[in-house]
């Protein structure tokens, strides 16, 4: 096992400055980041180095939401079970929050507070970020705005709180046995889900791996599900009814500590859009599903998932580019 509590350590100390108005984001990237950093972002960012994920990103966001907070929900760190447990991985999830004081992405700003909800991994080697994959919820920054990038939602419209046990903030090493009994529940769920194999009817199969009262955190686009039937009326049947052609999925990173686990990847997986998904038609065409899970273990099954799906990526990959199209319209 590697020092996981120097890697935490890397990042809390990154986070702090990163939201600093003293320090500016490319002093920070450069103090605590590789030079040749990989930085995966959502829609429109894409693939980035530490310089530009700087200039592109923190530095507009920064002076876009004034007197920026990181507000935390989520935070544990593990080895990768991907790469054979070589790598070594920091998580935090939560909300970036500030005064939406000036245009952000072509959002036109209210004077208010605005949360920008967020998952971040990041890869730390030798005391330093290696790697790191944010998604963040634009499409919900755009509905406080007062915009609607999407039709109505089969879910709840929410700013999204953090686990119901308020324990979601792993700053202290975590027995080994919990985080494996968590490990191996997320891969028999991905081993249930990822396939849509199954002979049994949905919520059955659901059941194996979630609680009765699970609740699924959904992204702005498709909302927030409570317990197992409304998740499977809401999204998990709609989604599957949607596509066909999926791929299998695709992880760069999933990892595990105490009772907490999340993955990513780039994408998780493709699939053909056949049936019409988020109230709009289909197209026949595949699409990538760049995607970040969290999850919350109770006893022997799952009991909250927080998701971050990047559907502005997913809806240009339709021939639908959802936030130039609404901003456009908002600014005219």
């Amino acid at each position: 096992m590697t020092n996981l509590q120097a890697a935490k350590e890397v990042v809390q100390r990154f986070q702090t400055s990163i939201a600093a108005d003293s320090l500016q984001p490319e002093e920070t990237m450069a103090r605590f980041c590789t030079s040749d950093m990989i930085w995966r972002g959502y829609h429109p960012f894409g693939l980035l180095d530490a310089d530009t994920a700087a200039q592109r990103f923190w530095a507009p966001l920064r002076d876009s939401f004034t007197s920026l907070q990181i507000r935390e929900d989520v935070f544990f760190a593990g080895d990768n079970e991907i790469d054979g447990y070589a790598s070594q991985w920091v998580v935090s999830m939560g909300h970036l929050m500030g005064l939406f004081d000036a245009p952000w992405l072509g959002i036109p700003p209210t004077g208010k507070m605005a949360f920008l909800r967020y998952c971040a991994f990041y890869r730390v080697e030798g005391g330093r970020i290696h790697e790191t994959t944010l998604y963040f919820d634009i499409p919900q920054v755009m509905v406080q705005a007062g915009l609607t990038p999407f039709p109505v939602q089969t879910g709840a419209q929410l700013v999204q709180p953090g686990p119901v046990t308020h324990d979601g903030l792993l700053h202290s090493p975590q027995p080994a046995d919990e985080t494996t009994k968590t490990l191996k529940l997320v891969n028999a769920m991905c081993t249930d889900l990822g396939t849509w194999q199954s002979t049994l009817p949905l919520q059955d199969e659901l059941r194996r791996t979630w609680a009765e009262d699970m609740i699924w955190w959904g992204p702005t686009g498709i909302g927030a599900s409570y317990t197992i039937p409304r998740y499977a009326e809401q999204h998990s049947g709609p989604f599957r009814a949607a596509f066909t052609d999926r791929s299998p999925t695709n992880h760069i990173a999933r990892l595990a500590e105490g009772a907490y686990a999340g993955f990513f990847g780039w994408p998780n997986f493709t699939a053909r859009h056949t049936g019409g998904f988020m109230g709009m038609p289909s197209s026949d065409k595949i699409g990538e599903f760049r995607v970040i899970d969290i999850y919350r273990r109770e006893g022997d099954k799952l009991a909250e998932n927080w998701v971050f799906i990047d559907l502005l990526h997913f809806w240009c990959t339709q021939g639908v580019d959802i936030l130039a199209r609404t901003t456009g319209i908002a600014t005219r």
